[in-house]
This record gives structure tokens, sequence and C-alpha cells, in this order.
């Protein structure tokens, strides 16, 4: 079984000609977290294009939030972009010992999608479901097949500790943002340049 995957485009005049290929990490249902990554996008160049969006197949709210943005983006260029949906690492109140089982459950779908879509980037602020995609991204690394960037940005929420997603990719991850001086002072290989969402 494969991940449900839509594509988007907003002109079917002519084929986009994608520079380099973005795949950001969201899950509405967390708490803001789609939110703060669209804000993070506005600042990204369009060269980064198609953009690949995944959303965990139980968030009901990301795609309409998405669909809105990239709507917006019409105006300058051809807006082209995919909405991946994937099994939720975590459910809200699941059980340690059976996020361990659903986590699983995530990569065997995350491994086929990351191989298949060859980001360049990985980019995720929060939601647990972008863990399994991150480790699909090193292992595209490890073997040779593509150096992936994994970008995570700890969200504004987090003041004085990481969260548990937050503690696990920091090991992974090539830029590591935090947005509170006393986190950059724990973790020493975080960067703080202020509040960026």
């Amino acid at each position: 079984m494969q991940a449900d995957v839509n594509t988007h485009s907003a002109s079917s005049s002519h084929t986009c000609t994608p520079r380099r290929s973005l795949l950001p990490m969201y899950e509405c249902e967390c708490g803001g977290h789609t939110t703060e990554i669209l804000r993070l996008m506005e600042c990204l160049s369009e060269a980064y294009t198609p953009r690949h969006y995944v959303i965990a197949d139980t968030d009901r709210m990301s795609e309409e939030k998405i669909n809105t943005f990239e709507s917006s983006k019409q105006h300058s260029k051809e807006s082209q972009f995919t909405i991946c949906r994937i099994p939720r690492s975590r459910e809200v109140h699941q059980s340690w010992g059976s996020s361990v089982i659903s986590t699983l459950n995530a990569l065997r779908y995350s491994f086929p999608l990351v191989f298949r879509l060859r980001p360049d980037m990985v980019l995720c602020n929060g939601p647990g479901t972008c863990v399994p995609l991150c480790v699909a991204g090193l292992l595209l690394g490890i073997l040779g097949m593509k150096k992936v960037l994994i970008v995570y940005v700890e969200s504004v929420c987090r003041v004085e500790t990481l969260s548990l997603t937050g503690k696990i990719i920091y090991c992974i991850s090539d830029y590591f943002f935090v947005q509170w001086p006393s986190l950059r002072n724990i973790y020493p290989k975080s960067i703080f340049l202020g509040r960026i969402v």
C-alpha cells in the first residue's frame, strides 16, 4: 500500500520545471504546527518547487490551510505541490507502548514516499509524524542515494525544554533552530536567531 498523494497545480497550460524539492512536515492537530510551518514557507525562495506536504492521515484541517496558502501564491508563479498522507506516529493520549508500533507503521509508509520523492530538504517543526520521515531522509544519505538536509524548527512554545520530537530529531538534524536563548544554552548544536515564526 502506498501513501495517499494528491497533486495540485495552479496552471495546466505549461509544465513546471522543478529546480529543487521541498518536503515539509505537517500535523495540524498537535496545535499550531501547520500555522508555524506556513509562516516559514512565506520566507522561502520560490526555487523550492514543487513542494511536497506530508500530513497525518487523521489530520482533517491541514489540507484546507495548505490549499489556502498555495492559492495565495498563484498570482506570482505556477503553484505546484502535492499533499501526501501517512499514518500518524502517535495519537493524542496514546500509550507509549503502542506508539512504538504505530511509529513503525508510519516508517513503513515513509520510506517508499521519501525514496520516491527524493527531496533536497525535509523541513519540520514538531509533530511526531515528522520523525519517520526524517529517519527515511537520513537513510537516503547513508545509502549514498542522496544527501537530504534535515531542518528542524522547535516550536516557539518550547521555552526551557525541547519537545520529545525535538529531542529525537536533534541527534540527526543538519540544522536545528530554537526560538529561545535558554534552549541555545542547553543544546550547543542548536541555532538561535530569535523568534522566527
